[in-house]
């Protein structure tokens, strides 16, 4: 067994049954080395990744200091994800729905019960999990797509994890059946809500969208998804509050008549429209962003040794 399996293991194990009080002070001892490596010119690779995207987000113009003191929170929300996410499987329901707020997320109700399913594109911040943990605690059939992580050990620990919160999880490659087409069907029958990391895809499959002033790709999947099913596009803005993780539900995002063009020309023009909705709520609170991979298409990969 690798360090890596073993270390998640324990966390996965371990972490539920402990005080939050007892290990945080380990989780933010750790984001506080990586602000110090950071200050002294020698930060991981994550965090120097990171350091670069947030430069990214809030330009030049921000001061070194406030830069750094940024940063530090940065790391510390990261940490905080992953503390709070690998709690969730000790969560009771109602500390899991007292644990994440929504706003507009009456939203998917509404529409479950009119037997409407919806997408709901989220960037890779504040607590994902705790959001889908929330809608599956709230009564309403969620459907996701899970990436196969190595080793594979750790991809099937993180599977029943989130399956354990009320979650069906599709793998993004291998399943038995095509992943699109069981989430269209699960959209089209179930009304379910399906939620879709949706910031990051450097494949040449991906949608090349403007953010922040540089170029990047994102997935079609959304997009796409709407498009063919006429669901509902929703996208989430995400943040961590003192007391809880937090999100806002914005949309429907408008998607583009048979006149404007070809299928896929509309699913780009909706996924720049999702990019788009994405930078407003980063821009809001840029700490709770947690982007530690190479993001845009014109910077290079980072290649400091972690």
């Amino acid at each position: 067994m690798s360090l890596v399996e073993l270390g998640y293991g324990t966390a996965f194990n371990l972490l539920p049954r402990l005080p939050r009080g007892v290990v945080w002070p380990l989780f933010a001892a750790a984001a506080a080395s990586g602000s110090r490596g950071y200050r002294r010119g020698k930060p991981g690779r994550g965090t120097a990744t990171l350091a670069k995207n947030l430069r990214r987000v809030v330009g030049p113009e921000m001061p070194e200091d406030e830069f750094q003191r940024l940063l530090h929170r940065a790391l510390r929300s990261y940490a905080r994800y992953y503390l709070e996410a690998l709690r969730l499987p000790g969560c009771s329901k109602e500390q899991i729905l007292a644990g994440f707020r929504l706003e507009r997320g009456e939203l998917l109700g509404q529409n479950h019960a009119a037997g409407i399913g919806s997408v709901v594109a989220l960037p890779h911040a504040g607590n994902w999990d705790a959001a889908g943990a929330w809608v599956a605690a709230k009564g309403w059939p969620i459907t996701t797509v899970a990436e196969r992580l190595k080793p594979e050990s750790v991809y099937l620990k993180f599977l029943a994890f989130r399956r354990s919160l009320g979650m069906e999880i599709l793998p993004l490659t291998g399943g038995e059946r095509p992943t699109f087409d069981v989430l269209e069907e699960r959209l089209r029958k179930d009304a379910a809500v399906v939620p879709l990391l949706a910031d990051r895809d450097l494949t040449p499959r991906g949608i090349d969208v403007d953010f922040f002033g540089g170029r990047t790709r994102m997935p079609a999947g959304p997009a796409l998804l709407a498009l063919r099913t006429g669901a509902p596009l929703y996208v989430v803005d995400m943040w961590f509050d003192a007391d809880a993780a937090a999100g806002h539900l914005a949309g429907p995002i408008p998607m583009p008549g048979a006149d404007e063009g070809p299928l896929d020309t509309r699913v780009r023009i909706v996924t720049q429209r999702v990019a788009d909705t994405f930078a407003e709520g980063i821009a809001r609170h840029p700490e709770d962003w947690h982007m530690l991979q190479r993001f845009w298409l014109d910077e290079p990969a980072v290649s400091t040794v972690a």
